[in-house]
């Protein structure tokens, strides 16, 4: 009987070991990002930077609609560049993001290179 319970130790403190991992595993903060092309033109080369990275797009045609799922590491601002229809770069600055934010942000490109920014992030900023 001694030799049975002394089995089953080893067995329990691994299932015991497993267990706290999974329930202690690291959350992911993450940003679910669309982007809204209402400027009446396709937009060529976006690129939407924010602290310690970018992604873009070569092209979001007019009405399109493209989303990114990104991590913020830091803290710093938002800014957006693209070329449009009139073949000149458009620069806007957007909000400031900080680590460990996570939601939704909704960026509406608007006509003469103005945009709208509607965050839904926690924390905020």
């Amino acid at each position: 009987m001694k030799h049975r319970t002394a089995a089953r130790k080893p067995a329990f403190a691994a299932l015991l070991c497993a267990a706290s991992l999974f329930v202690s595993a690291c959350h992911s903060y993450h940003i679910d990002s669309t982007i809204v092309n209402r400027t009446g033109a396709d937009v060529q080369l976006l690129e939407v930077d924010y602290p310690d990275a970018s992604f873009g797009a070569d092209r979001i045609a007019s009405g399109a609609v493209f989303h990114y799922r990104f991590q913020v590491r830091g803290s710093g601002p938002l800014r957006i560049t693209y070329t449009g229809a009139d073949e000149k770069q458009v620069k806007i600055d957007g909000p400031t993001l900080v680590e460990r934010q996570q939601g939704q942000l909704e960026i509406v490109l608007l006509p003469n290179a103005k945009a709208e920014f509607h965050p839904r992030l926690t924390p905020s900023s």
